[in-house]
Formats: C-alpha cells, sequence, structure tokens
C-alpha cells in the first residue's frame, strides 16, 4: 500500500487499513504480461505503469498517509507524484515496501495541501507466477502447442499484488485500461474495448467500482456472441471447446438470467457488454468482475455429449450467481469484508430465482434446501461458528478475510430470506439498489430500506425488521424450536451439535431469535405465519403437528415422543401427505437432533426405514446425507457390514424402480431431480454389493475401455459408473482412467475420472495418485486439495491422505500460495473420519508442530476439526453399540 509523510523521522503505525485523508478518484493503468520467460531469470513476468488520480486531499491530524498496497513479490521501479491541478507539488524523499501491512510506504520532503488534488505516477515489474492470485499465469496445450493465458483474480485482496492500489472495497474508482499484447492474441478487460493495433488494446473507462473487481486477460481464445437488448454477451474459452459447442449453453442461459434481473431489480444492466470466460487454471467456482466474469471450465462449459444434468444445472446457477452480483455487489458493494453476506448471500438467492427463470422446469427453489440450508446447518452448529456479521476491527488480514467466504456468508443468509419473503423483499431490493448505486453500505442500510417497504405496504410485524434480523445477523448459531403436542408448549434453545461443547462468542441477544413459524395439523395447514418470540400453545388433539413448513424458517424442529411416532407412522402408511420438503426435513433434523442428543439415536434411524417405498430425491439424498457420518465413523468397526446390509435392503427398490422407467437403462428419466435420483440408485446399490448393479457397471466400464473412442455410459451415470469400475478393478482400469483423465477434451468429463480415480481400494495406486497433487503438470494446482480430500473420502485411503499431508505440509503451505490450495477444505476433508483418542492426539500434535507459523485461511477449519473429533469421540463411545444393535435388528 502506498504511504505519504513529510516527517524526517517517519513512524508508520501497525494498521492494516487505509486512511481516508487521500483517496482515488481514477487509475490510468498500461500492463504488458510476457506469455514468454525471460532469457536471463526463466521467470514469466510482467510490467505497467499507472497514474492514480486522486480525490481532495483532507487534512490529518499528525502523520498522513496514502495507503495504496502493493505485494512484496512486485518489485518498484519509479514513482513521481504532481498536482493534478497544476499547482506544486512534494517531492519524494524515499520510498519502501512495508511487507507485514503490505504497504508502499513513499516518504515526503513538504506536506501535502488540504483541498488539493493529486496525481501519483509509477512503474513496476511483477512476476506472471502460477499462484492464482493477482495478474498470473494459466497454461493449456492445444493442437499439440502449450499456450499461456495471462488473467487474473483480484478477489479479495489480490489487486495489490499487480499494481499499487488502494486495496478496500469502499475506495472505488474509474478504470482506464491498457494492455500491451502479442500478435495473435486477444486482450480483455471490465469494459469494451474502443481502440486497438496490432499489439495494444485500450479499453472504455470503466464504471466507478472496487479493485477487487478488476479483470485483464491476454489469451489465444475466441468466442461465440450474441445480444440482448443493448448488451453484447460474448463466451470466451479455448479454440477448441468454442468449435465444439461447449460455450452454447451458457450462451443461451445468460440473456434470460439477464432479463430476469433487469426486470428483478428494476434497473437496467449498467454495461455495454458482458463477457465470460473459461479459465483452465482458476481457484474459485467463478468470479464476478463486472463486464469480465470468470470461470472454471468445469462451471462455464457444457457439452451435451459428456456433461451430466449436474454439471448443466451447476453451469446455469453460476453464471445466475455471477450476473445476480453485477447488480447486488458491484452496482451497490459492501463496505468492509466483515459484512460478506451483503454480497454473497443475497447473490446466492436471487441465484435461485434466475436459474429457475431460465430452466422452470427444474424446481430450482426446492433444492435450496439440500444445497444451502443443511449445508450451512451442519457448520453453524458448532461452537466454533460465527456470526454473519463481525466488528470491523476483528477482519483486518487478508487470511482473515479469506476466512469469511464460507458457509455461514453465503447460505445462512440464503436462508434467511426465504423467510422474509413475506416482508416485500422484492420492492426493499429496488429501493436499496437505487439509493445506493455505485456506492458502498453496511447492513443496516438493507434493513432500513426493508423497513420502509413494509411501513409503505402495512406488513404487520412484531418488531422492527431491524430488530429481527438482528438477532438473525449479530448472534451465530440457530435454534431448535421444541414442540410438546401435549400441553402445547413451544420453545426454543441455541442448537449445538455437541451440547457438552463450550460457547466463548456472547450473543447480544442470549441466543435468542424472533422466529417465523408455518405449519401444520395432520392435513389441516394452518394460519399463514405466525412469530415465535416468546412461549406459545401449538396442541394437537389427536392429530399430528408438523412445523417449519416447506423449511421456510432457518431452524431445527424436535417434537414430543408420541408426535415423533405420529410422523413416522404417517410415513409409512402415506409418505405423500407429508411435503416432499419436509420428508427430507424430518429425516435431516432427527438425525441431528439425534447428534445432539435431543432425542434417541434409533429414532433417527427410524425415519429411514419408510424409503423402501420413496422415490423422490430430496429425501433419499437427505438420508444419505445423515447416514455418510456413520459410514465415516463406523465404516472401520463391525458396525459396517449390518450396515451395509440394510441400506442395500432399502435401496434395492429404488435401484429396480429405475430399472422399470428406464426400460432397463435404455432411456433417461424425464424429471430433473428423477435423473439425479437414478444416480444415487446406482452408485448406493453397487457400492452396498447389489450384484445386478456392479455387474452392469462393470460391464459398461468393460464395454469402453474395448472402444476407447465410443463412451456408451450415459454423462449422468458415468461418475458412479467409473466410481464403482474403479473400486472393483485393479491398476488396469485405473491406467485407463488416468489416461483418460490426462486426454478429456471437456472440462466435466475430466472432473468426474479425477474423483472417480480417488475410488480405487489399491493403496500402492492411491499413494501415487496422492504423490501427483504436488506435481502441477499432473494435477493443476486448482484440483490438489480436491484430489487429496476425495482420497480421504476413501474408507482405504483416509490413513494415507493424512499421512500425506502431515508429512507434506509445510511444503504445501508455504510453496503453493493462497491463490492455489484451499487449506481449509483439505484439513476438513483429511480430518472427516477422525473419531479415536490417538486422532485427536495426532491433530494436536500436528496444530501444535505448526502454530507458530500459523495456518492461515485454514485456521478457522483447524479449530473447527478439533471440535469435531471431540464430538466424534462422544458420539462412538454412546451409540455404536445401539448402533449396532439396530442395525442387526433389521437384516
Amino acid at each position: 500500500m502506498i504511504s505519504f509523510s513529510s516527517m524526517t523521522f517517519l513512524f508508520i503505525p501497525l494498521r492494516f487499513r487505509l486512511p481516508t485523508d487521500l483517496v482515488p478518484d481514477c487509475y490510468n493503468i498500461t500492463l504488458w504480461p510476457r506469455l514468454s520467460p525471460e532469457p536471463s531469470s526463466g521467470l514469466y513476468i510482467f510490467t505497467g505503469d499507472e497514474y492514480i488520480s486522486s480525490n481532495e486531499y483532507v487534512q490529518d491530524s499528525f502523520g498522513r498517509t496514502w495507503h495504496p498496497t502493493l505485494s512484496y513479490i512486485t518489485f518498484f521501479t519509479h514513482n513521481s507524484i504532481s498536482s493534478a491541478g497544476g499547482g506544486s507539488a512534494p517531492t519524494i524523499k524515499s520510498s519502501w515496501l512495508q511487507s507485514e501491512t503490505q504497504y508502499l510506504v513513499i516518504q515526503l520532503n513538504s506536506k501535502l495541501t488540504q483541498g488539493q488534488k493529486y496525481e501519483l505516477y509509477t512503474e513496476f515489474t511483477g512476476e506472471l507466477a502460477d499462484d492464482l492470485a493477482g495478474f498470473y499465469r494459466s497454461e493449456y496445450e492445444e493442437d499439440g502447442v502449450r499456450r499461456i493465458v495471462a488473467t487474473s483474480q483480484m478477489h479479495p485482496t489480490h489487486a495489490r499484488k499487480t499494481f499499487p492500489c488502494f486495496d478496500e472495497p469502499a475506495m472505488k474508482a474509474v478504470f482506464d485500461i491498457t494492455l500491451i499484447h502479442p500478435p495473435g492474441t486477444v486482450a480483455l478487460s471490465n469494459g469494451m474495448e474502443k481502440g486497438q493495433s496490432v499489439t495494444q488494446t485500450r479499453f472504455e473507462p470503466t464504471k466507478k467500482m472496487s479493485t477487487y473487481l478488476l479483470a485483464i486477460i491476454v489469451s489465444e481464445y475466441s468466442n461465440i456472441s450474441a445480444t440482448q437488448g443493448d448488451t453484447l454477451i460474448r463466451i470466451w474459452a479455448r479454440r477448441t471447446a468454442i468449435d465444439q459447442g461447449q460455450g452454447n449453453y451458457a450462451l443461451n442461459v445468460t440473456g434470460p438470467v439477464l432479463d430476469f434481473f433487469q426486470m428483478y431489480y428494476n434497473i437496467s444492466y449498467p454495461l455495454s457488454k458482458s463477457d465470460q470466460i473459461a479459465l483452465p487454471d482458476f481457484f474459485f467456482g467463478a468470479m464476478e468482475n463486472w463486464g469480465l466474469v470468470t470461470y472454471r471450465e468445469t462451471n462455464l462449459l457444457y457439452d451435451p455429449m459428456t456433461s451430466s444434468n449436474r454439471n448443466k444445472e451447476t453451469t446455469a446457477t453460476i453464471i445466475a450467481h455471477e450476473l445476480a452480483h453485477m447488480w447486488f455487489g458491484n452496482l451497490v458493494t459492501l463496505r468492509w469484508w466483515n459484512e460478506v453476506w451483503l454480497n454473497e448471500g443475497f447473490a446466492s438467492y436471487v441465484s435461485y430465482l434466475g436459474a429457475d427463470h431460465a430452466e422452470p422446469s427444474w424446481n430450482m427453489k426446492d433444492l435450496i434446501v439440500l444445497d444451502d440450508i443443511h449445508r450451512v446447518f451442519a457448520v453453524d452448529a458448532l461452537a466454533s461458528s460465527h456470526p454473519l456479521s463481525s466488528k470491523e476491527d476483528s477482519i483486518i488480514l487478508p487470511d482473515q478475510i479469506t476466512e469469511q467466504f464460507d458457509a455461514i456468508s453465503y447460505s445462512k443468509n440464503l436462508s434467511q430470506l426465504t423467510l422474509l419473503k413475506c416482508i416485500m423483499f422484492f420492492f426493499c431490493f429496488q429501493s436499496y439498489l437505487n439509493h445506493f448505486a455505485y456506492n458502498n453500505t453496511v447492513g443496516n442500510d438493507l434493513w432500513h430500506h426493508l423497513q420502509m417497504a413494509v411501513k409503505a405496504n402495512n406488513v404487520s410485524l412484531p418488531r422492527s425488521v431491524c430488530e429481527i434480523m438482528n438477532h438473525w445477523v449479530l448472534q451465530m448459531g440457530f435454534p431448535v424450536v421444541t414442540v410438546n403436542t401435549a400441553t402445547g408448549k413451544v420453545s426454543q434453545k441455541h442448537f449445538l451439535l455437541d451440547p457438552e461443547s463450550e460457547v466463548a462468542v456472547e450473543s447480544p441477544y442470549n441466543y435468542k431469535w424472533v422466529i417465523p413459524v408455518r405449519w401444520r395439523k395432520s392435513g389441516e395447514v394452518q394460519r399463514d405465519i405466525w412469530w415465535l418470540m416468546e412461549k406459545e400453545g401449538m396442541k394437537s388433539g389427536d392429530l399430528w403437528v408438523l412445523a417449519n413448513i416447506n423449511v421456510t424458517g432457518y431452524y431445527r424442529v424436535n417434537y414430543d415422543l408420541g408426535n415423533w411416532d405420529s410422523l413416522l407412522a404417517q410415513l409409512h402408511s402415506g409418505h405423500q401427505v407429508i411435503p416432499v420438503i419436509n420428508r427430507a426435513q424430518l429425516v435431516d433434523d432427527a438425525f441431528n437432533l439425534a447428534r445432539a442428543q435431543l432425542v434417541p439415536t434409533t429414532l433417527a434411524l427410524r425415519t429411514t426405514s419408510y424409503l423402501s417405498a420413496e422415490t423422490e430425491y430430496m429425501p433419499w439424498q437427505s438420508a444419505l446425507d445423515n447416514l455418510n457420518y456413520y459410514y465415516l465413523m463406523l465404516d472401520c468397526t463391525e458396525v459396517y457390514q449390518p450396515m451395509q446390509d440394510y441400506i442395500k435392503k432399502l435401496v434395492t427398490p429404488l435401484f429396480l424402480h429405475f430399472k422399470s422407467m428406464t426400460s432397463n437403462w435404455t432411456n433417461v428419466p424425464y424429471g430433473h431431480t428423477d435423473q439425479y435420483n437414478q444416480v444415487n440408485a446406482i452408485r448406493m446399490a453397487c457400492s452396498t454389493g447389489v450384484t445386478e448393479c456392479q455387474n452392469l457397471t462393470n460391464t459398461w466400464f468393460e464395454q469402453w475401455m474395448d472402444s476407447p473412442q465410443r463412451n456408451l455410459i450415459h454423462p449422468n451415470l458415468r461418475s458412479a459408473v467409473y466410481c464403482s469400475a474403479m473400486a472393483a478393478g485393479d491398476k488396469a482400469e485405473w491406467d485407463f482412467g488416468w489416461e483418460q483423465f490426462k486426454n478429456a477434451a471437456v472440462a466435466s468429463e475430466a472432473s468426474k475420472l479425477m474423483s472417480a480415480l480417488a475410488c480405487t481400494t489399491k493403496t500402492q495406486l492411491l499413494e501415487r495418485y496422492l504423490s501427483y497433487t504436488l506435481n502441477s503438470t499432473l494435477i493443476r494446482k486448482q484440483d490438489a486439495t480436491s484430489v487429496i480430500t476425495a482420497v480421504a473420502s476413501n474408507r482405504v485411503g483416509q490413513t494415507l491422505a493424512w499421512d500425506f499431508v502431515r508429512k507434506e505440509w509445510e511444503y504445501m503451505f508455504t510453496q503453493y500460495g493462497v491463490g492455489s490450495f484451499s487449506f481449509a477444505s483439505m484439513i476438513s476433508g483429511v480430518t472427516a473420519r477422525f473419531s479415536t483418542l490417538d486422532d485427536l492426539q495426532q491433530l494436536e500434535q500436528f496444530v501444535e508442530e505448526h502454530k507458530a507459523a500459523g495456518f492461515g485461511s485454514a485456521t478457522l477449519a483447524v479449530k473447527q476439526a478439533l471440535e469435531k473429533t471431540k464430538a466424534n469421540i462422544k458420539w462412538l463411545e454412546r451409540n455404536k453399540n445401539e448402533v449396532l444393535d439396530w442395525f442387526n435388528s433389521q437384516t
């Protein structure tokens, strides 16, 4: 960052936030990436120069600091300062890098003048590294030639790694970008190209925006395009991918999604073009750079011949998420990273609406429960969770900022919005976005506009919007609502997966929430909504009660045992009477309530026994997600085989159902979620030992091995079939899969094979596969953690993966960098099975050995791994024998 002072003896306080006495107005930047290594050093580099124009200088009380940032790996070669109004300006006495705060400090010979505008000129050189952060290098092979892409990832704090800048979201400015690039390449940035010579492209100035939204790319890509109103839409990718039509679906879905958001927000898309580009190497799933959205190839490209319906849904929903950000996040931006949910939670919510508009037959809005609410419940039920909003001064370091981008920020706020739909949320969005366009906000700004909509539309609420929502935003966790249908008493308390864990984080509301409740008695739906603040009555008489209809509230529900018995009886006698979303939720609630010791473990297991008559995806997926915990805890014990036998008994009717529906596997189910559940049927039938399933998948895979150019396995089923064949096969099957992975022309196909290779039961092959993650020519850096966690999920590979991480941690942590490795997901993955005192001791020893260097963005994940391991140990001690007896009684 850049700091200015006129003091002879300069003292720069150790602070990581920018002062506001001088802020940027415009950046005029020229960058020249070299797509060939330098002969002298062998490094790929980029050079650049920029003019930063400031707003008027505001007099500070003593020391004055101008605070753009520059990473220590970029070399600063020249700087000067001038007065934008033509007056005199201080000269520069000296400058240096302060690595801990990431400041570029510039000491001046005289003071800056209050009310004056200044302009800083800098020249700099940096490495175009392959670390997936800032301005970096991506590589791929096409037509036998290795090709280089110079691309960027500025979010959240990597713009400073590329050029000196005011790298905070609140310091918005206009960016005037010029890229110098080799003949035969194309240059892209946020704005439309407005002037181009053989080797230089200049772009129209951007809208006023934050540094983290800047995008700069030089490549040999091609594109397909269309227009939607006045907006040019382009999909960019490798030439072969474009020629093969892999960008067509993304192009077709982008227009309808943009139209939907323009209608929903009642604000036109503010830019002249919408570029979306698929990158071979990209750490995140996608990034919402304004006007130039970047994606992993698997998330943007779709090939109907090899991609599954899951791949298609992923493409549609991620495009919708990123385009939602064009308004919510880009046009109006969070002030600081302590409220990431202001960007991500709302984009996640409306992405379902946008995807649902583009693909109405998928019924996307129902999948929020499985994909987001259940996902975030698992994290938010830990004592080591965190509130949606934190104090600004508690989130200052880059690693702390990175940690904010978790399930809490993305999914918890989304679940709050499902319960706020009744409060004129639609009108609130429009008012909020119009009022704060091109500026920054805090959470209370949104609640204020929501309150205005409530008042204007005469909506009745028990308390103000701000007071209701602060209960959910300013305290971590969520409640369990307990309904005693015999007495009518309804109560709430903070739900903790481990009730013996200590909650160290104080709550301003004593862990109480203002809770909206929708409920029904048997077939009778009760009045639309009431709010649980204190104790209220809910008697059932002779009927069962079901609360949280369609899971519109962010809480779990427990009942008296009599009501649980009535609900389970209803599942067995006629499960369709209970809405499909609530069938999934009953299973998920019961299993998690049992882990929290609020209901018997056998009650949770009993919720699965009706599944032999269930064919819907959501209840099945909910059950399999929860039974996966039992596999993690018990698949190396004597409980494993009785559990396998029980699940085999449950899944066999589902397997036969889809065999009949598809005319002996020759057709594809019509329904979107039916296609998902067909995959579940094959995956679980094969893994539990249904002979017909294993013969089927082995035959399909052998046919492919006999004719590698003709893969007749349906794309929907490939993940399940590949994994089953790898598990049943030997080195020949694995080597074949590896060759197909290396040669895959479609990223989604490569991803399926990459996961399946971890399914082998051969230790030597798993060890070899793990070693490949340290060689980016074999496994791309962006995929390394996925491979390690996939091996860890294999009951044969868990110990191998943990030993590998312990052995290679220092190398990975120091050499791969923040942009290359998802250390948090890796820690979570390799420790998921930990359930013994020996596991805990090894984890504690690992933490002790590396505590001096710290764990960076994995700090919270390490803390949660310790908490989960301790809870797992207690769960296993309490439940193993009871679970064994129950499974034995069922088979």
